[in-house]
């Protein structure tokens, strides 16, 4: 988010610079709070000292032929000073970086309602903070964010590791149905309907759950979404280096295989800037969809075979802290489900799996 930001007893209140031009008018009011200018890296907020009932104006202010104009105050109720008496207000200004730590500690010290959300967490906050609260304590150890982003993505797995289990099980044992599976389709290859009953029924014989490889997915999207916004809004990723060519972790991947990763000296258009850390991870989701069980329809095999190639050329244009944790992420679930299958005796023909053919002696 970036305009007007104001927190009016527990009601946060976010509005765009653009809802506010053409000399739109705001009005709040409340006791306890504050109210800001913001934009991505950088805020300016008033904070009242919470005695007194107070009342805000966000006003837009864009004369024809000028820069756009914002303005945000707030005025104290008036109150009655006896003669000989004083009355003491303290009025706050914070102007600068939004930084994470630093406006928690104020938050905390002068018990400002909700002044963390000064930055934008999202929708999914409540797993954007716990994550940033992380990879700033790893950082703090290791001195380096794109380490504290693989020690993060390990204890990310270690969570999730008894659903993964229980999911990454059903699918070996998918894997090892396969035979059965195969003579059930080209048995009934002409009736796709009797193929998809003979298909469920041999499910609930061996207590096969189809649909239990997407939760690792599933679950793996909201924490995609936080990471990102984390890479995306925060002033600590920004020119966070991680190792070699990688200098800003917010920032794409600087590389591209077009040009031969800067060998070839010319200028590429962004949907060709696709860089070292994106192939990584498009070769370790392509690892990893070849170590799940072939899917039944060919249309949807077709699918999940350019899957990784469309992830590849979508994903290189985001953050390279972002693609760093996906190909991290790719490579443990591609060790952890190898395991697993060959624990339940699973022949896991992965160079077969990946169009390489065993030659016959």
């Amino acid at each position: 988010h970036e305009g007007v930001v104001g927190v009016f007893n527990d009601e946060l209140i976010e509005t765009t610079y653009s809802d506010l031009a053409d000399d739109k008018l705001e009005k709040h009011t409340g006791k306890t709070g504050w109210v800001a200018l913001t934009d991505k890296y950088w805020a300016a907020a008033l904070i009242p000292d919470g005695r007194h009932k107070f009342s805000s104006n966000f006003l837009g202010n864009a004369p024809e032929g000028s820069d756009d104009n914002y303005t945000v105050n707030y005025l104290l109720t008036g109150q009655i000073i006896e003669p000989g008496k004083t009355i003491e207000v303290t009025n706050r200004l914070y102007a600068g970086a939004k930084q994470g730590e630093l406006i928690e500690t104020y938050a905390d010290t002068l018990k400002i309602n909700k002044f963390t959300n000064l930055i934008d967490w999202g929708w999914f906050h409540f797993i954007t903070k716990p994550m940033f609260k992380s990879l700033v304590y790893f950082n703090h150890l290791v001195g380096n964010f794109g380490l504290s982003i693989l020690i993060v993505t390990v204890i990310i797995k270690l969570l999730l590791f008894p659903l993964a289990n229980k999911s990454y099980k059903s699918m070996a044992y998918m894997k090892k149905m396969q035979p059965e599976m195969e003579k059930i389709r080209t048995r009934y290859k002409d009736d796709k309907m009797k193929q998809q009953q003979e298909l469920m029924e041999l499910y609930k014989k061996n207590k096969i759950n189809p649909l239990s490889g997407c939760w690792p997915v599933l679950i793996q999207i909201p924490i995609f979404f936080a990471l990102y916004k984390v890479l995306y809004v925060t002033i600590e990723m920004r020119h966070a280096p991680f190792v070699g060519w990688i200098q800003d972790l917010s920032a794409p991947d600087p590389t591209s295989l077009f040009n031969l990763f800067g060998l070839i000296p010319i200028d590429l258009p962004q949907f060709l800037m696709i860089g070292i850390w994106p192939l990584i991870m498009g070769i370790t989701m392509f690892i990893q969809m070849k170590l799940n069980p072939a899917p039944t329809d060919a249309v949807q095999a077709q699918i999940f075979t350019y899957m990784p190639i469309i992830f590849t050329f979508i994903l290189a244009g985001f953050s390279s802290g972002l693609v760093i944790y996906w190909a991290w992420n790719n490579t443990l679930s591609v060790i952890q489900q190898y395991y697993i299958m060959r624990r339940h005796g699973v022949e896991v023909n992965l160079l077969e799996n990946m169009g390489f053919k065993k030659k016959s002696t």
